[in-house]
């Protein structure tokens, strides 16, 4: 068997590799100093994280004082739970309104299909701060301020890119299979159950993802139109310990560390599903 010949790698390449994975270690250590500092912030009590710069070790990793008071003084109980709710239900409304929005755009031409994409483009171009004037009017006027079902209808609206994501995701589908059904005596209701629903398990894992992380993370429609304190969310809860004489970072840090704990956990146990989906999803044509 011939030796195996040493590869020989030129200069400018050595130099653009090395410029590769400096940068990579530069941009993962920007990404990870945040989390770092939140975690040694937490478990410093208030004598020392004032006495203390953020990057200086505690004196004990074993102090929970700071996530029992975060979680009692926050009612984070109570957020989680509020924010469960409104979870569950956006998520399933978002994606039957996308599917089936999507859907329609889709597979039936009509006088206006062009009309009613391009206005969800444009859409997509407003900023949300400049409409949430008449936002705030609409849900005044329908009585939706101050209810979590208010704040769950408004939050389910479909974000466009998921729109967009069904849309390009159906186009790869062929119409073969909605002919042979309407053959068979399908309904479209029945074509979009049984064929449509399971083909789009990619595009929904996605789509999931994106709306369930910003609506988790959502705080500044949560804090307007949830204003009393049985309704806070987990994002709201957080800003307990804000306030005129100064904020309480280690408690907020302990808060912020109990928030992620969830997420994390979803994340571990369906790590599989999700990146299969997001991975099929990329690949699909």
């Amino acid at each position: 068997m011939a030796a195996k010949q040493k590869k020989h790698y030129s200069p400018s390449r050595i130099i653009w590799s090395s410029i590769k994975y400096l940068s990579l270690l530069l941009f993962t250590f920007i990404a990870v100093l945040p989390i770092v500092s939140c975690v040694i912030t937490a478990f410093k009590d208030d004598v020392e994280y004032q006495s203390t710069n953020v990057m200086t070790l505690p004196e004990s990793w074993l102090n929970f004082e700071n996530f029992t008071k975060a979680f009692k003084m926050a009612g984070m109980g109570r957020a989680f739970g509020n924010s469960f709710i409104v979870l569950i239900f956006v998520l399933i409304g978002s994606i039957l309104v996308g599917t089936q929005l999507a859907y329609i755009l889709n597979r039936f031409k009509f006088l206006g299909n062009a009309l009613i994409r391009n206005l969800f483009l444009f859409a997509s171009l407003l900023p949300g701060v400049a409409m949430q004037i008449s936002v705030y009017n609409i849900m005044q006027q329908l009585g939706f301020i101050n209810h979590l079902y208010g704040y769950i209808i408004m939050m389910m609206g479909t974000d466009v890119i998921a729109i967009y994501i069904f849309i390009q995701f159906m186009e790869n589908i062929s119409t073969s299979l909605d002919e042979s059904a309407i053959i068979d005596g399908a309904s479209y209701m029945q074509i979009y159950w049984k064929i449509m629903l399971p083909l789009l398990k990619p595009a929904i894992v996605t789509s999931l993802i994106l709306k369930g992380v910003s609506t988790y993370n959502e705080y500044y429609s949560a804090n307007l139109y949830l204003q009393e304190k049985e309704l806070r969310t987990v994002a709201i809860s957080l800003f307990t310990f804000t306030g005129p004489l100064g904020s309480r970072y280690n408690l907020i840090c302990a808060g912020v560390i109990i928030s992620l704990l969830p997420a994390l956990l979803i994340f571990i146990t369906c790590q599989k599903q999700i990146y299969s989906g997001i991975t099929a999803g990329a690949v699909k044509g």
